[in-house]
């Protein structure tokens, strides 16, 4: 049964990261510099140990660290793999069940799903930080990861403006703009500009290896910046991406459609058809883009979930509150 949720309206009130890894981790040192009281979890010893050393409150001890988040009304961000999102949920529904709840992870929908089985759904927004590198775990974290970049918080119906407030504060403290973005749409646009890009990133670089010696010699930059992604983990890349796998098999049907278009001119006349101008107008339109701050709209008042959705839709970003 949902429980109401009491949240601390004070902008610094404490934050409870679960996962320390790249941006876990880099959130926890972001917070920390922001002025947060900020702690952690993490499962791997070697992880906490680092964090340790690097003079961070990080714990292996999920009940303990959760219970202690729950005194301490703390915004409990999940900072882990999809595969890894049900078993904390779990331990929360047990040990911090009141407590607002947020998320880092790169799909919506799935992780809504999982936190409504567990009852949690009253304290929870979504978010997904549009950040990050191929490499990982705390050696690669960094403070400035969320610095200038887009922060998608959920303004799915039934969202809460205490837990809101608390993530979208946190977003901004850590130097990010916020986009109000509702689930299922998340979903399938991270498809188009985030799982897609691994796929092509690891077919790129798989063919680039398949010519041997020579073509890996003579690669350079549009190789290297093609492929860069290819550098994350496969692991990390599979639980990244598999779980997205509707919205992720639409976009590759339409990717593979084009390319099999662009194969055929190929073969008929010696052109590549229309993908390179189709290719040039969509990087045009990403250079081009342009944000507006959005204002007027007042967490908790009137219709303001569907106009923040709105704004975001249309290119709105919040950087302030």
């Amino acid at each position: 049964m949902c429980q109401s949720v009491p949240v601390t309206l004070d902008p610094r009130a404490a934050v409870c990261v679960l996962g320390t890894g790249l941006i876990g981790g880099s959130l926890l040192r972001a917070a920390v510099a922001a002025g947060y009281e900020a702690f952690g979890y993490n499962r791997s010893e070697s992880g906490i140990e680092a964090a340790r050393r690097d003079g961070f409150d990080v714990s292996g001890e999920l009940s303990a660290v959760l219970r202690r988040a729950a005194a301490a009304d703390a915004l409990l961000v999940l900072a882990v793999p999809m595969p890894a999102v049900g078993r904390l949920l779990a331990e929360i529904a047990v040990h911090a069940p009141w407590c607002p709840l947020t998320d880092v992870v790169s799909i919506k929908v799935p992780v809504a799903d999982a936190v409504r089985e567990q009852g949690l759904q009253a304290g929870y927004v979504g978010g997904h930080p549009m950040t990050g590198t191929s490499e990982s775990g705390w050696a690669a974290t960094d403070p400035e990861l969320f610095r200038d970049a887009v922060w998608a918080v959920g303004v799915d119906e039934g969202t809460r403006v205490e837990p809101w407030l608390r993530v979208v504060r946190l977003a901004l403290d850590c130097g990010s703009v916020v986009v109000p973005v509702v689930a299922e749409e998340h979903d399938r646009a991270v498809a188009r500009i985030s799982h897609l890009p691994h796929v092509l990133a690891e077919a790129l670089a798989a063919a680039g290896a398949a010519g041997g010696e020579l073509a890996l010699g003579l690669a350079a930059g549009s190789f290297r910046d093609g492929t860069r992604v290819a550098g994350t983990a496969p692991d990390l890349v599979r639980a990244i991406c598999e779980p997205n796998a509707t919205a992720l098999e639409r976009v590759l049907d339409e990717t593979i459609d084009a390319l099999v278009a662009a194969r055929d001119a190929l073969r008929a006349d010696g052109t590549l058809g229309e993908l390179v101008e189709a290719g040039y107008r969509g990087r045009t339109a990403y250079e081009g883009r342009s944000q507006w701050d959005i204002t007027g709209i007042a967490p908790g008042v009137g219709d303001w979930l569907a106009d923040l959705h709105r704004a975001g839709q249309q290119g709105g970003v919040l950087r302030a509150l």
